[in-house]
């Protein structure tokens, strides 16, 4: 009973917490709560204890006391909340007093003649307190909540109201001006969605949170392009069709985001993802496995629905005219050999519930590992295919033979073969549509499927805007602004196949037992020892056309953090220094990239400043760590990995002065930025040259070293010649959790700008 209060997530108020921020704010709270609770009551304490169990009873009560009285300001300023909000800060305030009461040493000092008397002599009167407590303030957190909801509807209300504006302008000088506003109101928009989108709880909101947000951020810049085009050419049709299609597509991503934060269609998750060929497998074995304990946890009949209906679903690929004769034959063969299996398992299954066995029998049992790894191959075979249709995809679409072609008949008023590429650009687009649907079927994760379901959603929308953009182009081939908007398309299309690789590499790392996630890095600094600069320097926001200019930058970057952490995996020694701090890199440079999207912990120039610096001090021990590395190499070798060394120190120290080096101006805080994004990409650039050289070394080395000599020997050697480091990384401890009155007073703060 004691514990109660604290083990359930909505702590009796009938609250949903479904934002990381709130569960976090709770946990000091619930800890304090805890420990009174489950104090042990012994007949006499110390007066040590009594102080103790006293102090906390009056750190929360005190706590409780500040938080009240921002809740109680934000009700005040939001009539909407005042009534709801204002009965839970009552009820707060009431708890906190009992607990403070209950806590009270001098009221529950021992006496002499009654040693049995204890410090809570009232027990359910403390848990009452602790359940009303806490149900309060989780009532007082989820209402201040709305107001974060609040906002972002508020600033989706403005950008649409602009986007129309924007839709009905009729000269350049209106567009310029009401454009500018747009841009201030998206990156507003962006910011509070950025947000948003990392306090989530829901991984599958989160992920249809980021799809919605990176259709805002690529359509911003085709919006301008597009609109400029009908602006020149207001006669033309092809214009029309393309600026129509991207302020539709904005719109519905604008209501996307609110159905996400609002949860106004309850059903948005299940309209949004179809039925993958992964789940159903998933499903499938679980249905097995469980025969192993309960031979009536499912019927037959629903476990032959189950594997026909998994079959079924394999007809996206055994129907696909790109699948080739002989992967057909093999999904068609592994289908059949999971459905004799299966029939085999339903036999032993039945023989078994004959006899009235309590669990399955020995030979069920080799029948139940059979369907399962029957099913285990059709999944291999299905991801072999899917996996190898993209990879060839993204080959073939590396040349950009149909957008280059589009974009010279464009050029030369060539209409005729305009039409011509556009028929190949909308075959390459149909393969791609497939290949993401396919993809789907074998992502592995609920996010994943979003994101192949928003890959297949962007190239399916893109292809028709190229070449409604090439046809006005063609039309107009002496216009610079109809050929600005089919280039700002085409690099749309090149985008969307940077995220489709990145896309295949994460599918990969989940079906190889990899989550595909990025170590946790706290990559700020720690207190104190990056503050130089915190009193001159002053962080800034870029705004949309900035941010649009970095994506391409940090797209380059995320691409290499993920070669870095690739070729980090084929190294067998994991804990190698070279091993963890080019982790520690790829990692850092990974939060650098979610930078240039508006997301991730950096959310200020300033904070990318000290991340730079951060990136730079570890840099540099790999370079220690690599110059022990090769002091076991011979003459060439060692000349090989010093030259590279010695490039990293160069660049190290250039991104560390770059960062440290104060600026004044918006323009100089962008090129700041500009610089270290870049000097930051050459680092990552030779440190992936570095670490297929080194692991080779290392293995032969390794292999000397178990012929030749002890591994003490070699242990020896290794400690004689390694400096030693006592801040070799940051240890973590630069964040804490938020108490309840810094978090309630961020939320004041939100809502007084």
């Amino acid at each position: 009973m004691a514990s109660s209060p604290c083990g359930n997530t909505n702590f009796d108020s009938g609250l949903e917490i479904k934002t990381r921020s709130v569960e976090q704010t709770l946990i000091p709270l619930v800890s304090q709560i805890t420990t009174l609770i489950n104090h042990k009551d012994k007949p006499k304490k110390s007066e040590r204890t009594l102080a103790a169990i006293h102090r906390v009873g009056q750190a929360v009560s005190v706590a409780v006391g500040r938080f009240v009285s921002v809740g109680e300001a934000i009700a005040a300023e939001n009539h909407e909340l005042r009534d709801e909000m204002g009965q839970a800060c009552f009820e707060a305030r009431r708890a906190g007093d009992a607990i403070a009461q209950l806590t009270d040493v001098g009221s529950a000092t021992p006496l002499q003649s009654d040693p049995h008397v204890t410090v809570f002599s009232d027990r359910t009167g403390m848990v009452k307190a602790a359940r009303l407590l806490l149900s309060s303030v989780t009532k007082v957190l989820v209402l201040a909540d709305r107001i974060v909801i609040k906002q972002i509807i508020t600033s989706r209300n403005k950008v649409l109201v602009t986007l129309d504006h924007l839709e009905r302008v009729s000269t350049f000088q209106e567009f310029v001006q009401i454009f500018s506003q747009f841009g201030n109101e998206m990156v507003e928009f962006a910011h509070l969605t950025g947000d948003r989108q990392n306090d989530l709880k829901d991984e599958k909101k989160k992920a249809r949170m980021a799809a919605a947000r990176a259709v805002l951020e690529k359509c911003t810049m085709m919006l301008l392009t597009a609109s400029k085009t009908c602006l020149r050419h207001p006669d033309c049709e092809s214009a029309r069709i393309n600026k129509d299609a991207v302020f539709h597509r904005m719109r519905c991503a604008l209501e996307q985001v609110i159905e996400i934060v609002t949860e106004a269609r309850s059903c948005g998750e299940s309209k949004i993802l179809p039925a993958s060929i992964y789940n159903g497998i998933k499903d499938f074995k679980s249905s097995v496995e469980c025969l192993r304990e309960n031979l009536h946890s499912v019927s037959p009949q629903s476990l032959t629905g189950q594997l026909e209906a998994l079959v079924e679903r394999t007809e996206d690929f055994t129907d696909s005219a790109y699948t080739s004769h002989e992967q057909r034959q093999a999904i068609l063969g592994l289908c059949q050999l999971a459905r004799q299996d299966a029939q085999q398992l339903v036999h032993a299954w039945v023989e078994a519930q004959s006899v009235h066995a309590k669990e399955a029998p020995e030979d069920m049992e080799v029948v139940i590992l059979k369907t399962c790894q029957s099913i285990n191959d059709l999944r291999r075979e299905l991801h072999k295919v899917a996996v190898g249709r993209a990879s060839h995809l993204l080959n073939v679409q590396g040349e950009q033979l149909p957008l280059r072609a589009l974009k010279a008949a464009g050029a030369e008023g060539n209409l005729e073969a305009v039409s011509e590429y556009s028929r190949k650009l909308t075959e390459q687009k149909e393969q791609l549509v497939e290949t993401c649907r396919l993809l789907c079927h074998v992502s592995g994760t609920e996010p994943l499927e979003i994101t192949c379901i928003h890959a297949e959603e962007t190239f399916h929308v893109i292809g028709p805007q190229i070449i409604s953009a090439a046809q006005t182009l063609a039309l107009h081939p002496s216009s610079k602004i109809a050929k600005e908007n089919l280039e700002v398309f085409c690099e749309a299309w090149e985008s969307q196949l940077c995220d489709m690789a990145l896309l295949l590499r994460e599918i990969n790392d989940v079906f190889e037992g990899r989550r595909g996630d990025k170590r946790p890095y706290l990559s700020l600094p720690r207190p104190g020892k990056h503050s130089a600069n915190l009193k001159t320097a002053k962080a800034v926001k870029l705004d949309a056309e900035e941010q649009t200019s970095m994506a391409k930058l940090g797209l380059e970057l995320r691409l290499l953090s993920s070669d870095v952490d690739t070729e980090v995996e084929k190294w067998e020694e994991q804990e190698h220094d070279v091993v963890r701090q080019s982790q520690s890199l790829a990692s850092m440079a990974y939060n650098m990239y979610l930078f240039t999207r508006g997301e991730g912990l950096l959310k200020t120039t300033l904070d990318l400043f000290h991340q730079a610096e951060v990136l730079s001090e570890e840099g540099l021990q790999l370079c220690s760590s690599l110059r022990t590395f090769s002091t076991q190499l011979v003459d060439e070798e060692k000349s090989v990995v010093m030259t590279e060394m010695e490039k990293l120190v160069a660049l190290c120290q250039q991104l560390q002065m770059g960062a440290k080096t104060p600026v004044q101006g918006k323009t100089a805080t962008f090129q700041k930025v500009d610089s270290s994004i870049q000097t930051t990409r050459s680092v990552l650039a030779v440190v992936l040259s570095l670490l297929p050289f080194c692991n080779k070394l290392n293995r032969k080395y390794k292999s000397d070293r178990n012929s030749l000599s002890s591994p003490q020997d070699w242990r020896e050697r290794q400690e004689a010649s390694t400096p030693i480091k006592e801040e070799a990384a940051l240890n973590g401890n630069g964040f804490g959790v938020k108490s309840l009155e810094q978090h309630m007073a961020s939320l004041n703060l939100l809502e007084s700008k």
